[in-house]
């Protein structure tokens, strides 16, 4: 069966990370001569406990009813993408199979991340610290790190405004390539060691698909940046990585687009994804980004995944954090990702938009005050283990 394009397509992938394109709708026609619509219709979600005969068993009958099964494995759960005729696909009452978590159809292309088929808001715990509805989550620290001193520091100026997360690059794409890249697994040992004298659980971007399995080593959670928010091949790597994943909007994209990049993480069978807001780019050229804050309550009607907001990139400017932060919770963020350095002046990287030690005091009451008015308790890391 050839498939035409469709602009609201799905995208799934076989075993072996072949797309299985246009799974939108396919226009066919039927015995007496009048059109169907065909094409992958229905996603099967297999529970974690199913076994190799129970998904055999879905992918037979699917088969045998004239359909076509697409397996794909995650790391914690397999779904299978079927290609065929509604109508045939009911009669198999596939939903109660043995080894059938749930049978959703396709309405729309981000099935997995969307409310449709789960209306309740998602929470997801990154070492321990909940991301998600009635929290306010702060991700804050250095935008790179640079020295063991300087990452301890930025650490504990980052849990004394508020925060229950480490952020800190050690991967850094930029767009000079004489810009500074970052220290690469030196910055990862680093950030490792903070957290052990913190108790932060660590945020840090990865790449490159080649550097997954290195990153999520040394990290709780995996960001995904703007750069790369549509580099499918690193968002299938981040799905099977088994951590979190941070994924961060490009800065053309619309919501449409990102929360489809959310799909591909998902669609490897990896539902811990936060969503990030960080400003796209517009006209107007007296900010570094515009903040998009209506992306914020459009994508949580659309999606169950948490939303938070980066008030640093996309101001591009140390005055703009407050404001942009004080935005972002009354809007309904999940949380923010905020730049903190202890010396700005000497930042190797975005130091503009880093908040130094005399405006922490000033973002933690905001945090405090704003997040007690919406109604969200401030999550907390857990203690730091003492050897």
């Amino acid at each position: 069966m050839n498939a035409g394009h469709h602009p609201r397509c799905v995208c799934l992938f076989t075993d072996d990370r072949r797309p299985i394109h246009s799974v939108a709708h396919f226009i066919v026609r039927k015995d007496d001569g009048n059109p169907r619509q065909e094409g992958v219709s229905v996603v099967v979600v297999m529970a974690p406990d199913a076994t190799e005969d129970d998904l055999a068993a879905v992918v037979d009958l699917v088969r045998v009813a004239g359909g076509s099964a697409f397996v794909s494995r995650g790391v914690s759960r397999t779904i299978v993408g079927l290609v065929g005729d509604l109508d045939d696909f009911a009669a198999l009452n596939l939903g109660s199979r043995p080894g059938v978590q749930r049978v959703m159809r396709i309405s729309v292309p981000f099935k997995l991340v969307s409310r449709e088929h789960h209306a309740q808001r998602s929470v997801v715990r990154v070492g321990g610290v909940p991301v998600g509805p009635d929290v306010l989550s702060v991700i804050a620290g250095p935008c790179a790190v640079e020295t063991p001193e300087q990452t301890l520091v930025a650490a504990r100026m980052a849990k004394a405004a508020g925060a229950a997360l480490l952020r800190g690059g050690a991967f850094k794409p930029r767009t000079s390539p004489y810009s500074y890249q970052g220290l690469g697994e030196a910055g990862l040992r680093i950030l490792a060691d903070v957290r052990a004298e913190t108790g932060l659980p660590v945020v840090t971007e990865v790449i490159d698909p080649g550097h997954v399995d290195l990153v999520a080593s040394y990290a709780d959670m995996l960001q995904v940046g703007a750069r790369n928010m549509q580099n499918f091949a690193l968002l299938q790597a981040v799905g099977e990585s088994g951590r979190p994943v941070l994924l961060k909007r490009g800065f053309s994209a619309t919501i449409e687009e990102w929360l489809s990049a959310a799909e591909y993480i998902a669609q490897r069978g990896n539902l811990d994804i936060v969503l990030c807001e960080r400003g796209i780019r517009t006209f107007e050229p007296a900010t570094r980004n515009t903040l998009d804050i209506s992306a914020v309550p459009v994508a949580q009607s659309l999606s169950h995944l948490p939303v938070i907001v980066d008030p640093s990139h996309s101001g591009g400017r140390r005055d703009l954090v407050l404001p942009l932060t004080r935005a972002a919770i009354a809007v309904g963020a999940d949380g923010l990702i905020i730049d903190i350095h202890p010396n700005p002046k000497v930042a190797l990287c975005d130091g503009d938009q880093a908040l130094n030690e005399a405006d922490v005091a000033e973002l933690a009451d905001a945090i405090a005050v704003l997040s007690a008015l919406m109604g969200r308790t401030l999550a907390v890391a857990e203690p730091a283990v003492v050897s």
